[in-house]
């Protein structure tokens, strides 16, 4: 079953490079030699949102199928002798059999020589509703809800954020300075790499981006910023925040509450940078390694953080646009 799961997925890749959307295609380059297969990218997520019912892995799941069709067939049975009894059988038994949701739209009469990204408006609700059941309190689950796609750089900057719940304004605040302060320490990061390759260009052009930076940066709204309130909102929710991470995060903001105009001449912060770096890369820190260091492209994390927004902005409009078509008869 596996091997022909395997093939079977595979052969997706040609057709769906075919369509008119491809931003989202697994195996663009590599075709069907790609080394992981969208579905076990996906499998994770499909249990969130209720969409897999099994429990298993997904290693585990094509070990079982044999013993998945037995227990149908015998729930098939059971089914079969309720009826003639004039009964019923338990609901538990029912969900027992099963390993994807029962509301589970079918596959389009063309597939899978003919297929796309395009939602139908069934699987537009589909989904929509299984966010709506296995995220109820969620801001994507608001969005999909309430309101419509909106093309901004960021989740804060969205049109319909006064309609947002306190929760989610208090957490899109948090993720906003965070987003402000930590963009800082990327830049640094980048000028001091450029420094120690001699790049008179590169150097010029990140040490500008970090001028524009501190001179934009919201300085009173971060120096009366609650970090142990992100820490509340974040720590053991799912996440893991070492204490070392909270260590370095914390001495950043630090260093950008007292002078931001001089970060790149304090040793103190570009020290607090480099050890970072060396402690996550070990052996392959660019600070250490003269060939990772000239293997170095001269651009490291310099765009802004805004928590997969651009994700999230494709699978609201997807979800809108299936949602706007003519329903199947």
């Amino acid at each position: 079953f596996s091997i022909q799961a395997d093939k079977l997925e595979r052969d997706l890749v040609q057709p769906l490079m075919d369509s008119d959307d491809q931003a989202g295609v697994f195996g663009k380059t590599a075709g069907k030699r790609l080394k992981r297969l969208p579905s076990s990218v996906y499998w994770a997520g499909l249990g969130v949102w209720g969409i897999r019912i099994t429990p298993f892995s997904q290693d585990e799941y094509h070990r079982r199928i044999d013993e998945t069709y037995r227990r149908r067939n015998a729930l098939k049975a059971l089914e079969k002798d309720a009826k003639v009894r004039g009964d019923d059988i338990d609901v538990d038994q029912r969900m027992a059999s099963l390993s994807w949701h029962p509301r589970l739209p079918a596959p389009p009469e063309d597939f899978p020589s003919m297929v796309n990204f395009a939602l139908s408006r069934e699987e537009a609700e589909f989904i929509r509703d299984r966010i709506q059941v296995a995220c109820p309190n969620s801001l994507l689950s608001f969005l999909a809800l309430h309101c419509e796609p909106a093309d901004t750089q960021a989740p804060w900057e969205h049109p319909d954020y006064g309609s947002f719940s306190e929760q989610h304004k208090e957490l899109l605040t948090h993720a906003r300075l965070f987003s402000e302060v930590m963009h800082g320490a990327a830049l640094s990061y980048n000028v001091q790499l450029a420094r120690l390759r001699n790049h008179e260009d590169l150097v010029a052009e990140h040490q500008a981006s970090f001028d524009e930076w501190t001179a934009n940066l919201p300085l009173e709204e971060i120096r009366s910023w609650s970090v142990s309130r992100l820490w509340e909102l974040t720590m053991d929710h799912g996440h893991t925040i070492t204490p070392q991470t909270r260590f370095f995060v914390q001495q950043w903001i630090d260093h950008t509450r007292r002078s931001p105009n001089v970060l790149l001449s304090n040793a103190d912060a570009l020290t607090l940078i480099k050890r970072r770096e060396m402690k996550l890369k070990g052996t392959r820190s660019r600070f250490r390694n003269q060939r990772a260091l000239e293997q170095w492209g001269g651009y490291s994390g310099v765009g802004r953080l805004v928590y997969r927004w651009p994700n999230v902005k494709v699978l609201l409009n997807d979800l809108y646009q299936g949602m706007s078509r003519e329903e199947k008869c």
